[in-house]
């Protein structure tokens, strides 16, 4: 039988198609669209912002920074508005995003709740990590940010389970080595902008420095290029993506074309830049065509660093912000979208960065560890149905003290720190609660109204602390002489 012809026109524009398709996602493209309805695991790439604040994004209220991506990220996803990390700094949260469990048992609730440059500890190796867990189970993965969970070899990313690295060790205010003080200078005058060579802070790739001091005006950009070229690079396999932006924790910085340009200022340019940039990371997942198959998660390591004036975000309606165990310290702004598999909406349910590693590995098959307490519940039934959602209560710890609880709509608080200066302790005279729904603003303590709730909360508090196993190293991390990655 003779087979049909194909016109000469409609096989030129075919081939232009095919060669367009591939410049962008590489030699596997043709691969990827003929698995397109298989059953494939998800990719998941996790977005982590530094000390963004809850209402620091249009989609969750701000009146005047533009964060167009984000926003239709919502409109295509679900916006989580009653999300926790579970430390109000840097790195005991992103050390239980990391392992799913609360950083009293992770090692890494220490007295100062951060690792400095001249920190000899990190992450403990026999904890799990969440790249671990799902390069067990086949993935590539892959970090490109701030890591802040150990600098030192034994403690970089490459030995947590990640097949690759691009990043600076720590936070991005470390290792200054010259100019003013950051804090005086913006109180001074809030079109501040600080010189990046001011401080000293190796960007990696693996182990190596390849950049010092980084140059930190684009390092939002050039975090998107390595995020996207990962993609690109892993399309055809499974893949988990961290990406764990530096900014917008102080020093701010900002691309040159993009300054000046937010309402809001300084601030403001950082975070439409972020916006801009997560933009891009949706788009390379559209042009690869493997949107479908993955899920992408936005959040912030705590809430908003508020002592730094207009160089800080805002918590929105939220009391308190970084540092705090106030709902401005650690309830942040969520956004989780995985097109044809989550339906969009406003999701008031309550969850946890604690959470990700039970949902990751109950959507991707794979294994939780068996040996440990974990802290994190599958999400799952709630981003796929809206029903069945096993996270009730969320604990408040900060430098391995417990704070606060909350279960259900009330918030009891046994120990506090000032909303703005977090270094300080607020004597109680006896414990404080709040209806977190009615009063999401923490204004109205009801603690003598409801005595029975007081006496409630108390006791679980107990038998939580009860159930802790603190790790050994939680209160101590030992300082070196020379901490400088090698």
């Amino acid at each position: 039988m003779r087979q049909p012809c194909i016109p000469l026109v409609l096989l030129t524009i075919y081939s232009l198609l095919l060669i367009e398709t591939i410049s962008h996602c590489g030699p596997t493209a043709v691969a990827m669209d003929a698995s397109k309805n298989s059953t494939e695991k998800p990719n998941f790439i996790v977005i982590f912002c530094d000390d963004l604040g809850w209402g620091d994004l249009s989609c969750f209220g701000h009146p005047v920074i533009r964060t167009p991506n984000l926003d239709r990220m919502a409109a295509e996803g679900q916006r989580w508005t009653q999300f926790y990390v579970a430390a109000p700094v840097c790195t005991p949260s992103r050390a239980a995003l990391m392992t799913g469990r609360y950083p009293i048992r992770n090692g890494m609730s220490s007295a100062r709740g951060v690792l400095f440059p001249n920190s000899g500890g990190g992450l403990p190796q026999e904890e799990v990590t969440l790249a671990e867990m799902l390069k067990s189970n086949g993935y590539a993965t892959g970090i490109v940010g701030k890591w802040h969970l150990g600098h030192l070899p034994k403690y970089l990313p490459q030995t947590q389970g990640f097949d690759e690295y691009f990043g600076i060790p720590y936070s991005n205010d470390m290792d200054k080595v010259a100019g003013p003080g950051y804090r005086a200078e913006v109180l001074k005058d809030a079109q501040y902008y600080p010189d990046s060579a001011h401080y000293n802070v190796p960007l990696m790739r693996g182990d190596q420095i390849i950049e010092r001091p980084a140059d930190q005006n684009t390092i939002t950009q050039r975090y998107t290029d390595e995020a996207v070229a990962f993609i690109r690079k892993h399309q055809s396999q499974p893949f988990f993506l961290y990406l764990p932006h530096s900014m917008p924790h102080i020093p701010l910085f900002v691309s040159e074309d993009r300054r000046g340009k937010s309402l809001a200022g300084l601030y403001g340019d950082v975070i439409e830049e972020i916006d801009a940039n997560v933009g891009r990371v949706l788009e390379a997942l559209k042009e690869c065509q493997i949107d479908e198959r993955t899920l992408v998660v936005f959040s912030s390591d705590n809430g908003p660093w508020l002592s730094f004036d207009t160089h800080g975000g805002s918590a929105g309606p939220l009391r308190g912000g970084k540092g705090t165990t106030f709902e401005g310290g650690m309830r942040v702004p969520t956004i989780f979208r995985w097109p044809g598999k989550i339906a969009s909406g406003v999701q008031p349910a309550l969850g946890s960065t604690l959470d990700l590693m039970a949902t990751f590995a109950s959507l991707s098959g794979a294994e939780l560890p068996g040996d440990r307490k974990l802290d994190s519940y599958d999400l799952s039934p709630v981003l796929l149905g809206g029903q069945g959602n096993p996270r009730t209560e969320m604990f408040y710890w900060t430098n391995a003290q417990l704070h606060a609880i909350r279960q259900g709509a009330w918030k009891l608080h046994v120990k506090m720190r000032e909303p703005v200066n977090y270094g300080k302790e607020v004597a109680l005279a006896a414990p404080e609660l709040y209806h977190i729904e009615r009063d999401v603003s923490e204004r109205h303590n009801v603690a003598e109204k409801y005595p029975e709730v007081v006496s409630n909360l108390l006791e679980r508090m107990e038998a939580h602390r009860a159930d802790i196993e603190p790790h050994p190293d939680m209160l101590a991390i030992p300082l070196v002489e020379s901490a400088k990655p090698q």
